[in-house]
């Protein structure tokens, strides 16, 4: 055999061994920004849950979490160039954002129906929305111009049934011919706390008002420029909600309580296994589509609904304001449990 031959197999040989040998080199993560709309929360769990237990990392992302508050506006960020994405709190931003030209789009509709509910005394057993209308009904500033509206068009409300709601409970806890606004993840469990009753909790989502909520949404320019950088995180993204809801979500929960100290384990796993009850993250489309769908003929449905209630206005193209680009992939259905 050719001695040059030898020589060259040998030095190859052994050059393999080394670089197995050799410790890995660290991987490339590519930095991003993600901007929540309020402090942690359950509500927010797959995103902490994708940071905490690798799953961003599996994908060559190296996210931080940015959350939001009451002082803080990330959606302003978002604009401004210094958050990559951020976590809006339903489609009728969207509207807005193509409305005021402001240059974002939502990639993924994490929540398939919007968490807003009213409770009830337990004792009305109301359970449909026109039962409601004879009630003195505490709604938020925000409800009033948006969700308010449509019940106004669609079931016939009047606002001279409505009193401001303060995002306190005791208003509604005293008086038995009221229903109260609320998230089915937090209040009805919050009611309960401060009046030792079950109130009755009726979903605006399961009666018609069929807005995406918890959006990721990003600039135009990423979409652009790194289209490859948005997929990844919106997939990521997905697969740490199916971890989140029917796996371990220990490490996403314990990063929740490290950001926000005032959260306990009993609120989070009510508010995790509301999500799951009421089909808030994976319901209808995701099913086939899996978590973060969305569909055109959804968003016309919505967008119709907001303009008969005054909310949106006819002329402006609210295609522009979402891209089926990076969902309905059916990334992440096979983490959910068979039974």
């Amino acid at each position: 055999m050719n001695p040059a031959f030898l020589t060259r197999a040998l030095t190859a040989g052994l050059l393999a061994l080394a670089a197995a040998l050799m410790p890995a080199r660290a991987q490339t993560l590519d930095k991003v920004s993600f901007g929540t709309n309020w402090v942690a929360e359950a509500e927010h769990g797959g995103f902490f849950q994708a940071v905490a237990d690798g799953t961003y990392k599996k994908y060559g992302l190296d996210v931080t979490i940015v959350p939001g508050g009451p002082n803080t506006n990330n959606r302003i960020l978002l604009t401004a160039g210094k958050l990559d994405f951020f976590m809006t709190a339903n489609t009728l931003q969207s509207f807005d954002a193509v409305t005021n030209k402001v240059p974002v789009v939502a990639v993924a509709a994490i929540f398939q129906k919007d968490p807003q509910v009213f409770l009830t005394h337990p004792e009305t057993k109301f359970t449909k929305l026109e039962d409601l209308k004879p009630l003195t009904l505490f709604v938020s500033k925000e409800g009033v111009a948006s969700y308010f509206q449509w019940l106004k068009s669609e079931y016939g409300f009047s606002e001279s049934k409505v009193k401001p709601y303060t995002f306190n409970s005791q208003p509604f806890i005293v008086n038995k011919q009221s229903a109260m606004q609320g998230y089915v993840t937090s209040e009805p469990y919050a009611v309960e706390k401060a009046a030792g009753f079950k109130p009755g909790v009726i979903l605006l989502a399961d009666h018609g008002f069929n807005a995406y909520s918890t959006l990721i949404e990003t600039r135009r320019e990423i979409i652009d420029k790194k289209p490859d950088l948005v997929q990844r995180f919106v997939d990521a993204s997905a697969i740490g909600w199916y971890n989140y809801l029917y796996g371990d979500n220990s490490a996403g929960n314990a990063m929740i309580k490290q950001m926000n100290p005032e959260m306990t384990d009993e609120l989070l796993s009510y508010s995790a296994a509301k999500m799951k009850e009421y089909g808030i993250v994976d319901s209808g489309d995701t099913l086939r589509d899996g978590i973060g769908a969305m569909s055109d003929a959804r968003v016309a449905s919505f967008f119709d609904k907001m303009v008969r209630a005054g909310v949106v206005r006819r002329d402006i193209d609210y295609r522009q304001a979402y891209t089926l680009r990076f969902v309905n992939k059916g990334v992440g259905v096979d983490l959910r449990p068979k039974n």
